[in-house]
């Protein structure tokens, strides 16, 4: 039998006694695991297990398949579009009049760049990518295929007959370093910006409203949806479907559980959910005193009979 060329990692206590058992050739450790006796095989001691992994399928991960650089001939660029150094646009790919895009930037087959659009350097568009005008792009932005990034906020007044659309007249700004998933939309504001904070990361199939403030380094993981004008401060986590309404704050460091729904303002640093959300604490007494409910009923129904019983039939 050849030998093996499998690397492992073991980031927690409780993958040991699968340790004893790989067949990888080499196994990368969290320091402050306590191995014991000797595995067997050689093992790479690190202070975070999950970031060293990062780092390994970052060296060794194949190629992502990209266009050459330079235009596709079947690209539609303006002429009054720059582009930068080393840029590569792909077949189908349209680039509107007036854009910007700084040095070694990629236009997967399908994206759409549109007029007046700044794009910093390292940003890569996947395939069908929409990016609509007077759009600003920071260094190294990731969007991945299918996103919407400016369409019109969803702006209507009742004038007693039908609902008037307002003009959604502002712009998007997303900063360096951001990632976003595919399936995103993000609307522009109604007259100032629609904000994505730097280093923020946004999973797939994520809704952001007109004029909302997206502080740095979020996580917001798929189906989360803001309504409009929501802040997030910095390092704001949204679990998966977690709602939030319109015009209220969310403060640094705060998370907000999946599934659940914002309905006023977070405190920095807190941890809410449930539908309204509430400090993650309470929704889980709560929860553990709802399982108890059906037992409660059939106590307090047990108590009535006895009661009833003790009054007589002549003092019901």
């Amino acid at each position: 039998m050849p030998p093996r060329a499998d690397l492992s990692v073991v980031s927690h206590e409780r993958f040991l006694r699968q340790l004893r058992s790989t067949r990888a050739a080499a196994v990368i450790v969290q320091r402050n695991i306590k191995l014991g006796t000797d595995v067997g095989r050689p093992v790479f001691l690190v202070e975070d297990a999950d970031l060293a992994v990062a780092r390994v399928l970052t060296a060794l991960a194949p190629p992502i398949p990209r266009p050459p650089a330079g235009v596709d001939a079947m690209a539609r660029v303006s002429p009054s579009a720059q582009l930068g150094e080393g840029c590569a646009v792909g077949p189908f790919v349209s680039i509107g009049q007036r854009v910007r895009a700084g040095r070694g930037c990629v236009f997967h087959p399908g994206v759409v760049v549109g007029d007046d659009c700044v794009l910093g350097d390292g940003c890569e568009l996947f395939p069908n990518v929409v990016v609509r005008e007077r759009i600003t792009l920071g260094a190294r932005v990731i969007i991945h295929a299918g996103s919407m990034i400016g369409s019109d906020g969803f702006g209507y007044h009742w004038d007693g007959k039908q609902h008037v659309k307002i003009p959604q007249i502002g712009e998007v700004i997303i900063e360096d370093d951001v990632e976003i998933g595919s399936c995103v939309c993000i609307d522009r504001a109604k007259f100032s910006t629609t904000v994505i904070g730097r280093g923020t990361k946004i999973d797939n199939l994520v809704q952001i409203a007109h004029n909302c403030r997206v502080g740095p380094h979020c996580i917001i993981v798929g189906q989360v949806g803001l309504a409009g004008s929501v802040q997030l401060g910095e390092g704001v986590t949204l679990g998966g479907q977690a709602a939030i309404r319109d015009h209220i704050s969310v403060g640094d460091g705060a998370a907000v559980a999946a599934c659940s729904g914002a309905a006023a303002d977070v405190p920095a640093r807190t941890v809410v959910s449930g539908t309204p959300a509430i400090p993650h604490r309470q929704t889980l007494r709560e929860q553990a005193a709802l399982r108890h409910l059906p037992d409660l009923v059939v106590k307090v129904r047990q108590l009535e009979e006895q009661l009833a019983r003790l009054q007589g039939p002549d003092k019901e």
